[in-house]
Formats: structure tokens, sequence, C-alpha cells
């Protein structure tokens, strides 16, 4: 992995780089100041990842964001900052990390582990060539590999956000979502998220074909119900997989559900 750094404090700059290379195999190509030099930079230079700090000269850490967004292929974007009131936007422009200063080593190593496995499972297939762009192998895939939630999860992930951190989470891992006024109650195997959207926005970050929209203020994983049971007015409710909570089927979801569920 190719990594640059967008710090305009140079012993923050300078830690970061060590802890990089202390705790990964990235490859630090670069460290720059200045956003717009980084723009320039990127003209000419792939990079798999970038450490970017918020409050940067000409042109700040979520604006230059918002423009490495429209690439066609996007690097990572992990942030490095002392504030963590962008946590939020952070979510929005789907950043990799929020990692807050001062830096706390155990917590940047983890990152930087979580990181290297991720790019690994999203470049399958891929190798990195001298001129240190990325190429397709000419590999055949294995045939007859079947990959199940349980041993290599859907191959799609989601960022939530829990306590200013940013966690890559598998959606497979998510069980249901709750509608809670003007936030987003999501509920996975690793615990519980509020996402600062609509329950329709998030729906819309999802496959579709795995999570349905059972109820005006639910939606659900439909791979991980375990029982549907009746309720009133030929309604269902669903129980599922490690969860004691309940989802219920609105009226005006039930035909879909069926359809869905083959019932």
């Amino acid at each position: 992995m190719r990594a640059l750094i967008v710090e305009d404090e140079i012993p923050a700059s300078e830690e970061l780089n060590y802890l990089v290379q202390e705790h990964s195999q990235i490859e630090v190509v670069a460290c720059l100041e200045d956003g717009l030099d980084v723009l320039k930079f990127l003209q000419e230079q792939e990079v798999d990842v970038i450490f970017l700090d918020i409050n940067i000269p000409s042109l700040d850490g979520m604006m230059l964001a918002h423009h490495i967004g429209k690439f066609a292929r996007k690097p990572y974007i992990v942030f490095t900052t002392a504030y963590k009131e962008h946590a939020a936007e952070a979510f929005e422009l789907e950043a990799f990390d929020y990692i807050l200063k001062p830096y706390d080593e155990k917590r940047i190593a983890a990152m930087l582990h979580k990181l290297e496995t991720t790019f690994k499972r999203d470049h399958a297939g891929e190798e990195q060539g001298e001129d240190g762009q990325t190429h397709l192998t000419d590999e055949p895939p294995i045939q007859g590999a079947v990959h199940t939630a349980s041993d290599a999860g859907t191959g799609k992930r989601i960022n939530l956000l829990r306590n200013d951190n940013i966690i890559v989470t598998d959606t497979a891992d998510i069980y249901y979502a709750e509608a809670q006024e003007k936030v987003t109650k999501v509920y996975t195997k690793n615990g519980e998220f509020t996402m600062p959207v609509s329950i329709t926005d998030f729906h819309g970050r999802l496959p579709q074909e795995t999570f349905f929209r059972c109820h005006r203020s639910y939606l659900v994983n439909l791979s991980q119900i375990r029982e549907i049971v009746p309720w009133f007015n030929n309604t269902y409710l669903l129980r599922l997989r490690d969860l004691e909570a309940e989802v219920p089927v609105s009226r005006g979801k039930v035909k879909e559900f069926r359809q869905l569920m083959r019932i």
C-alpha cells in the first residue's frame, strides 16, 4: 500500500510517519502540508490511503476530501484531527476512520491493521506494478469457491459512527435499523450505533436485495431473520438471530414481505 500524509504540523507528521512504519507494511510516499499541493500531487501519482488533517492551508481537509471523492479510483481517507465535531461529516464522506490527536499508539496500530486487511480484501485479484499503479492479474478465479456470510462476509461494507470513531462494518453484520426522530439506530453483531441520517438515507446505502424496509420506522436484514411470528391484522413480528428484539412488519408491507420470503 502507498500512503500520503497531509499534515501542516511537522512534529505530528513525523510522529504519524513513524507509527505507520512501525505498525504496518504501508509505504509513505510523501508528506505534504498544503491542500492544493495535494491535488497537484494526486494528478501525477496514485496512492491507496491518505492520512488527512482537517486544518491545513489553501484547501481544508474536508473540502479536499470532497474533491478526492470524485476520483475514479478513490483512496481510503483517514482523518487525523484534534477536533471531534467533524466526525459526522467525515462519516458522510465515507471516510475509513477518524483519528483524534494526540495520537494513541494502540488506536493507530489497530486502525492500520484494519486498513491493511480491508485493502487486501478489496483488491484481491490485483497486483502492484513497478510504476506504482495497480493492475489486474491474469489469474483466473478459483472454480467452485463458495463464500458465505459466515466465512467471508458479503464483500460490502458501510461506515458506522460511534463516539467520534468511524467503524467499517460488513453489511452482513447488521441485523436491523430503527428510525428515532432525526437519527437512525443501527443494531449490529458488534453493538449499537446512532447514525445522523434518516432511515431512508441509510437504507439507500445498503444492499437492496438483502435489506427490506418492513415498516415506516424499521428496516431489516432478511438473512438475519430466525423466526416469523403471526401478529394481529395478519401482520408479523420478526425475531432475529442473537437478539431479543422483535421487528414489526406493517400491514402495507405484508404482501411484499410474503413474496420475498415465499410464504
